[in-house]
């Protein structure tokens, strides 16, 4: 029996998994991590908190399965995308981490946009430069904080941090990588073109990986300290949302996931390099071998409704609120909710936009609310999408829906018909860290892809069907459109 081992470095945990070569999991530890905001809009970590966090997850995964060390075949790994790490020459933390939702780096995007131009930019990198990738946190080092940039010897993301405290290699994947603004994500390879018109050294840069290619070994101090054995492979991994992608079985392009966590992502994988004309859409390496995927972003899905239960309902339980919208008409008698409590990405790339309740009137009541909620994170998922459909999705498709949001009955039955597609659960709840261990399970030689890895390892549940509300929601849509461009100059001004 193969063990495979899944470490994922998320923005709140640090997390170790094991699962079985049939999928099951073995053992779970999670060691939460604190997050600074030491001035507003920026949003920092310190990389020493997640490796005493994934170390002591480590321990705790292989106490609590009974297995030593060397029972594990290899390991994957996840985290967060986009933050900068910076190491000296000693391999040293310069700084503290600059995390994907610091917001701090407007000016440097603008630059980059300048210097490279913006169809260069789209075209080579598949995005437009966006606050929270990790480009334009390199420029803000080098504007702001010259001392530290003057001794840069190595930049890392977030897990490829723990791949060099696990190994002393330095080495990333191209789903990470692609999110960095610095890769030409059509060539699989870092971007001479892009690096040059920044002016950042390539020799910064780490090796970068398929997800299923051993990329390092466990040495024998990170052994001593995790209990994990000496020469264990470390295999490339991918960004979270990549990893989470595979732990849904999203490896091809006739299934596309759906994922309502704290944010909300549609994640349709390409057989071939494509992005979105307008850079609405975020085009990305897979972390499956010669894949690419489409990826939208709303910034606050679920977010959005922990927030409103904890501002207006702290005393109920979820379900006793949702029970309440249940009871409300598909629309919510003409209350909309904009869903950008933390500005949005998709399709409006807009630090400054708004979360908002329009069109309330007296007979509204709290159910009102916060079905409107369900309804606006819904319609913000249609968004993405919308464009992905636009740009072009095979003739027949599954949607596959994951995430903490997804486990609301009434919530899932709004999403189906706002999308007008059916959604499949399945019996995975794990996230990236499940991911992870499937591209370690490849590479160790368990299943010969990750398509058989995941037909192997994941099972569909029950699919919900799409409902009687599909016409109505496709006009309260078109509405819902029409609300950011309306409402978006009073945005800036607020």
């Amino acid at each position: 029996m193969h063990y495979l081992m899944g470490l994922d470095i998320s923005t709140t945990g640090a997390k170790a998994l094991i699962i079985d070569e049939a999928g099951a999991v073995i053992a779970n530890a999670n060691a939460p991590q604190p997050i600074s905001q030491p001035k507003p809009l920026w949003s920092e970590q310190n990389p020493s908190d997640w490796w005493d966090g994934i170390s002591a997850s480590i321990r705790q995964a292989l106490l609590q399965s009974g297995l030593r060390g060397d029972d594990i075949s290899s390991i994957g790994l996840t985290g967060q995308m986009h933050g900068l790490v910076l190491l000296d020459a000693k391999g040293e933390v310069l700084r503290p981490s600059i995390l994907w939702n610091d917001q701090r780096t407007q000016a440097q995007c603008d630059y980059m946009t300048e210097v490279i131009g913006a169809d260069r930019l789209l075209e080579l990198t598949g995005n437009p430069a966006v606050t929270g990738f990790t480009a334009p946190k390199i420029l803000w080092v080098r504007d702001n904080e010259p001392d530290i940039y003057a001794k840069i010897d190595q930049i890392l993301l977030p897990k490829d941090y723990i791949r060099f405290m696990l190994s002393t290699d330095y080495a990333t994947d191209l789903a990470g990588a692609s999110g960095t603004s610095l890769l030409n994500v059509a060539e699989r390879a870092w971007s001479d073109e892009v690096l040059d018109a920044l002016e950042i050294p390539r020799e910064w840069l780490p090796p970068v990986h398929e997800g299923t290619d051993f990329t390092a070994t466990v040495s024998g101090e990170a052994a001593d300290l995790t209990g994990l054995s000496n020469g264990t492979a470390i295999v490339g991994g991918g960004g979270d949302q990549a990893a989470g992608a595979i732990g849904m079985g999203c490896v091809t392009p006739d299934v596309i996931g759906v994922t309502v966590g704290t944010s909300g992502v549609v994640f349709a994988p390409l057989s071939s390099y494509a992005f979105e004309p307008e850079g609405r859409l975020h085009a990305f390496c897979h972390a499956v071998p010669d894949t690419w995927h489409f990826m939208g972003v709303m910034l606050s899905a679920a977010g959005s409704l922990q927030w409103y239960k904890d501002s207006f309902a702290p005393e109920l339980d979820f379900d006793a609120l949702l029970a309440e919208a249940d009871e409300v008409a598909a629309g919510s008698e003409g209350l909309f909710f904009l869903p950008y409590l933390t500005g949005e990405r998709t399709p409006h790339p807009d630090p400054l936009a708004r979360g908002a309740f329009i069109g309330m009137t007296s007979r509204h009541n709290r159910g009102h609310m916060t079905r409107a909620v369900l309804e606006g994170v819904a319609f913000g998922l249609k968004d993405s999408f919308t464009l992905i459909d636009q740009a072009g999705l095979p003739d027949e498709f599954e949607v596959r829906i994951s995430g903490g949001g997804a486990k609301s009955p009434i919530w899932q039955r709004i999403i189906a018909d706002v999308l007008a597609a059916p959604l499949v659960n399945i019996n995975t709840t794990e996230g990236g860290a499940f991911g992870a261990a499937i591209l370690a399970s490849v590479a160790a030689g368990v299943f010969k892809d990750a398509a058989v890895a995941c037909a192997a390892m994941i099972q569909e549940g029950e699919t919900v069907a799409v409902g009687d509300d599909v016409a109505a929601y496709a006009e309260r849509y078109k509405i819902y459109q029409s609300l950011y461009p309306t409402l978006k100059d009073t945005f800036a001004r607020l």
